[in-house]
């Protein structure tokens, strides 16, 4: 008797949150009540805690979740322990898209649960890896590789031996929709999507169709301005403690507008949003703000992230891509249990997983998993890329 009386207590603890929600937050914020799951589960409606704060859980306990300890961001094979590793990225765009929910009025545990689980599909060697990665699975006949597919589908149909974490429609189709390096000014939400539009969505970016991806949610589009809020002036902080560039040469027409230091190009770049977007039915950059980000993008990419400084080991970093896709696609046809995709990506999996990839997915799921120290320590000693200092 005092067990159910005790449950009863906690089910009217998470009432009281979800009235509190209804109360405080914006008309136009997702409500926790409105979580849709794929696969519905009776034992969470006994629960006290409401459906983001169940997805934000169960990413930060996912395998991958631990792997961006050691996923880098834009500087890989470097030797200096203060650069920016994808673990303190999805980190900083929690942070900055919460503060920016809190004053819209949104939902902030559907923001985290967003912002932490955003890149969770990123192969080794950041953005660099990616585009090597989509270049063979294509190649290969399974479409092309987006590390936000495949971060969906690690969460979806990889984690927990290929069960999945049944995460809401709202938290995966902000993780598919949070693309940073698309610029945009403003964006307003797809509202009354469906798990059939999302998997249409997903597999139109895989066909390589072109396809404009816009989350559901007021708080999928916080989560991708502050992705790019989060990694803009980072990687200018990054790019001069590392020699690259100097302050100065920061573009004049974007100091005089965001600042010189990444704590003012946030702070700038933040306090912009909620004045551009607070109670509107979008989000948005103001024109100034916006233009002068774009020319800050800009200067980035040429000075930065195409900087031939950091790309040295670019040839044989695909090298060993190329070279390990086919090694472990051997493996699986040889049936190979010895080699680590049988141990690793294999042995542990459903029945139901097993049938719904073909070897080529399961080498794609397997390498855009690990680690950057794992890939190397998979790599022929005599062919792994040297750290740098710079």
């Amino acid at each position: 008797m005092a067990q159910s009386s005790h449950r009863v207590s906690l089910e009217k603890l998470r009432g009281m949150l979800d009235a509190r929600e209804s109360a405080v937050l914006s008309g136009q914020a997702t409500k926790s009540v409105d979580g849709v799951r794929r696969h519905p589960e009776e034992r969470l409606n006994s629960d006290y805690r409401q459906h983001f704060a169940v997805d934000v859980d169960r990413i930060l306990h996912s395998m991958a979740y631990t792997r961006y300890f050691d996923k880098t961001q834009v500087f890989y094979l470097i030797k200096n322990d203060h650069i920016t590793h994808r673990m303190l990225h999805v980190q900083l765009v929690s942070k900055v898209a919460r503060t920016i929910g809190r004053f819209l009025g949104l939902n902030e545990d559907l923001i985290e649960a967003i912002a932490i689980g955003h890149d969770i599909g990123h192969p080794p060697f950041g953005h660099d890896g990616e585009k090597i990665l989509s270049d063979i699975c294509s190649r290969h006949g399974i479409g092309q590789f987006h590390h936000n597919v495949e971060s969906v589908h690690f969460l979806d149909k990889v984690e927990r031996q290929g069960r999945g974490w049944n995460l809401c429609l709202q938290t995966l189709d902000g993780i598919l929709c949070h693309d940073g390096e698309v610029h945009n000014q403003r964006m307003e939400p797809v509202l009354r999507k469906g798990f059939a539009g999302h998997e249409s969505e997903i597999q139109r970016k895989i066909s390589g169709e072109p396809v404009t991806l816009a989350p559901m949610s007021l708080e999928g589009c916080v989560v991708r301005f502050a992705d790019t809020v989060s990694y803009i002036g980072r990687d200018i902080e990054d790019a001069i403690r590392l020699g690259l560039i100097r302050r100065s040469d920061l573009p004049e027409k974007s100091v005089a507008c965001l600042g010189n230091t990444n704590g003012q190009i946030v702070y700038a770049l933040v306090t912009d949003i909620i004045l551009s977007s607070h109670q509107n039915p979008f989000i948005a950059f103001s024109p100034e703000v916006s233009e002068a980000l774009k020319l800050l993008k800009d200067f980035n990419y040429e000075r930065i992230y195409m900087n031939p400084v950091i790309k040295k080991d670019l040839v044989r970093i695909r090298s060993l891509y190329e070279m390990m896709y086919e090694r472990f696609l051997d493996d699986i046809a040889a049936h190979n249990h010895a080699s680590p995709i049988f141990k690793g990506a294999i042995a542990p999996m459903t029945d139901a997983y097993m049938d719904a990839h073909c070897p080529e997915e399961i080498v794609r799921d397997f390498i855009a998993g690990m680690t950057d120290q794992y890939f190397l320590r998979l790599s022929p000693e005599g062919l792994r890329p040297e750290f740098q200092s710079i």
